[in-house]
């Protein structure tokens, strides 16, 4: 037998199929109070994501939605589901650091059930089209294998330097 060396084309790193806190703030640019994500359990490139949001008491949209009778805003659920797949697509930018994925429609939502706090959202994202710098994502979240919301967002990808007013954000 012979030892024979094989070369293999470039590869991009791989992507991990999970992520955890640390892993998520280096790709996403959210922050607390508005990070929604608390870790990624699935993540099929280019295709899918499964992540995590615990909800506890103390998010800061308790104290006014509703005080009495706590309950996630929907609105809240559905950028959770953004989020999940701004963080599936962002994986695959290289220059990410230099771009952001904002939200340019919201379809289809429709909200089942309420999330309350002790819930734990399980967010499911399917990537239903994709280009360079622009998707259509559809996404479900779930408590306790039910649905308590899901819908369809597109996105696109725009540089950083741009002006949230400026008319390119407008195009």
């Amino acid at each position: 037998m012979t030892d024979t060396t094989h070369t293999t084309p470039y590869e991009p790193e791989p992507v991990k199929t999970g992520m955890e806190i640390g892993d998520i703030l280096k790709i996403l640019p959210h922050r607390y109070p508005f990070l929604l994500i608390d870790r990624v359990i699935e993540l099929v490139r280019m295709k899918s994501i499964v992540a995590l949001k615990n909800v506890t008491i103390t998010e800061p949209f308790f104290q006014g939605h509703f005080p009495e009778k706590p309950i996630m805003p929907g609105v809240l659920i559905v950028e959770a589901i953004a989020q999940a797949g701004g963080l599936l697509l962002l994986t695959e930018v290289p220059n990410r650091d230099e771009m952001l994925m904002v939200f340019t429609g919201i379809e289809k939502a429709r909200f089942r059930r309420p999330v309350v706090p002790g819930d734990q959202l399980r967010i499911e994202v399917a990537v239903r089209a994709w280009r360079i710098t622009a998707a259509r994502l559809e996404g479900k979240a779930y408590v306790d294998g039910k649905v308590a919301a899901e819908a369809t967002v597109t996105c696109r990808l725009v540089p950083r330097a741009m002006g949230a007013g400026s008319a390119e954000a407008d195009e």
